[in-house]
């Protein structure tokens, strides 16, 4: 056993030791309080919880699970391992369900909506505590890091390079390149940024994880800094992100006091410290160059690359970027295996993708599916199908930076980069599903003008033609003309070939994939039969 692996094993044993004498024979109570239940009274239900708690229980406040359309949500487990469930309870049915022995509200649909995914980085989301350390421990927690830190740098690289895990922010770079780029590198300090900012409508998948498992996130993040010769980390999150830099604070806290971050991390001799970054706020923040510029004080405006952040990134040293989701996969890599990763997944696009459904579903949440999932089953599998049975008209996948589709393609499944030519990507795995209360006209109105008031100005193609393009579809949705219609296209056109950074690259997507997929509606805004050759 390796002094890491030992170190941990003595960890888990305190918490074991801590366990029975607190909690062993009580009834756990957890009540999930997140960003998204917030809004349907979560936090009430879990103040009415504390107040009504029994003497033979003990309340714990987990994030999110996912299945946000049944929050809020209680779960009651018994000494004897019986488990109980209870969807959408509200702050006044709480002391009935507790105390009164009731089988409470209404269970909602939630065991199809599990039993559909496959739960690599959002395992025990919602179920353990996020401020609890221990209960990550005993859930297996921080076996990755033990296991990487028995290594080399090198060994452990070359193991998530086998895994073939990808960035999971959009981009989807080889995650191991990053690392072996930024160690190769002969200068110090280096640095590891998680980019947590998150800023783009329809994605919330990083919120429920910084919510729900924080601990799972640092420990990828020790493990990347490790591998990368990396030793500070900082976790930039979102300036309206605050119970997830909350909840991400107090895990710092906690992997610190128990040496799983700081000086020594597990006996190995490897140092690594963690601060926390707030988000200068704005979409174009999550572009990693801006992100970088952020934080040293300067206008939120991409670089010019090269050089590349691995190279000369973060006050011009070696820099590491990954997102929640990617480092939340490779504690698994690290713990079971790369091939165990590298067997989800449709080959070559290997391990899990974590999607935020919502819109016109019966079940909007965040879900975890193997790489080559359909568009099918996220929507009408998971999601459960269109809200009220109305019939589908649109997908907009990936954000403001993807585009339209129609419902012909649900059978397209998901993979890293396009889904379709015309200009549609996974993105960081948004799905919103419109129906036809929501014109496909006004949805890529919506999405062009997100970017054209979250473009940062630097470069005048962005900062000139994405105004632009929303004039344009202004004119046409009032009644236009071909003209108007021919400009859309153009600009389009444009701003994606001339564009700084990524995001101004695809900044036309919304254009040219409505234009393919809704071209009849399109033309007949313009007053035309078809769009024929134009």
């Amino acid at each position: 056993m390796s002094a890491a692996s030992d170190a941990l094993e003595r960890l888990a044993e305190s918490a074991r030791e801590r366990h029975a004498a607190s909690r062993a024979g009580r009834t756990r109570v957890a009540v999930q309080v997140s960003h998204c239940s917030q809004a349907v009274g979560a936090a009430e239900a879990a103040a009415a919880a504390a107040d009504a708690l029994p003497d033979d229980a003990y309340l714990v406040i987990t994030g999110c699970d996912g299945a946000c359309f049944a929050a809020p949500q209680i779960s009651l487990t018994r000494p004897s391992g019986d488990r109980r469930r209870y969807s959408k309870v509200s702050a006044d049915e709480v002391s009935r369900l507790l105390l009164d022995g009731t089988d409470g509200p209404p269970r909602s649909d939630t065991e199809d909506f599990f039993h559909r995914q496959h739960r690599l980085a959002l395992r025990d989301c919602g179920v353990i505590d996020p401020a609890n350390v221990d209960e990550y421990i005993l859930g297996g927690g921080y076996r990755g890091l033990a296991r990487a830190l028995s290594m080399t740098p090198e060994e452990a690289t070359e193991e998530v390079k086998s895994s073939g895990l990808r960035g999971r922010g959009g981009a989807y770079f080889p995650t191991a390149l990053k690392w072996q780029s930024a160690r190769s590198v002969n200068r110090t300090p280096r640095y590891l940024v998680v980019n947590s900012e998150e800023g783009e409508p329809g994605i919330f998948k990083d919120r429920h994880l910084m919510e729900g498992v924080p601990h799972r996130i640092i420990e990828g993040a020790a493990i990347a800094a490790y591998a990368s010769g990396a030793s500070l980390a900082y976790l930039y999150v979102n300036a309206e992100a605050e119970l997830s830099a909350a909840r991400m604070e107090a895990a710092i806290a906690r992997a610190s006091e128990r040496g799983l971050l700081g000086d020594d991390v597990l006996g190995s001799g490897f140092d690594l410290d963690v601060e926390m970054r707030r988000g200068a706020g704005g979409y174009v923040c999550g572009e990693e160059t801006t992100l970088l510029n952020t934080m040293e004080g300067d206008r939120r405006e991409p670089r010019l690359r090269p050089p590349f952040p691995t190279e000369s990134g973060l006050r011009a040293s070696p820099t590491v970027i990954n997102n929640p989701e990617t480092l939340a996969s490779v504690p698994f890599i690290m713990a079971d295996g790369a091939q165990a990763f590298a067997a989800v997944g449709a080959e070559p696009d290997n391990g899990t993708k974590i999607v935020s459904v919502s819109g016109s579903v019966a079940r909007p949440g965040v879900a975890e599916v193997p790489m080559g999932t359909t568009l099918r089953e996220i929507v009408c599998g998971i999601g459960g199908g269109p809200e009220d049975g109305r019939p589908l008209t649109a997908l907009a996948v990936g954000g403001p930076s993807s585009g339209i589709m129609t419902p012909s393609m649900l059978d397209t499944p998901i993979r890293p980069g396009l889904l379709h030519e015309s200009g549609v990507m996974l993105g960081a795995g948004g799905v919103i599903a419109l129906d036809a209360r929501v014109p496909v006209a006004e949805a890529l109105r919506k999405l062009a003008a997100y970017n054209a008031d979250e473009s940062c100005g630097k470069c005048t193609p962005c900062r000139e033609g994405t105004p632009r393009i929303v004039d344009a579809l202004d004119r046409l949705i009032a009644g236009g003309t071909v003209n108007d219609l021919d400009e859309v296209r153009y600009l389009a056109r444009i701003v994606n070939a001339a564009s700084l950074c990524g995001l101004g690259q695809a900044a036309g997507n919304p254009v040219t994939s409505a234009l393919h997929f809704f071209g009849g509606e399109m033309a007949e805004l313009a007053g035309i039969d078809s769009l024929g050759d134009r």
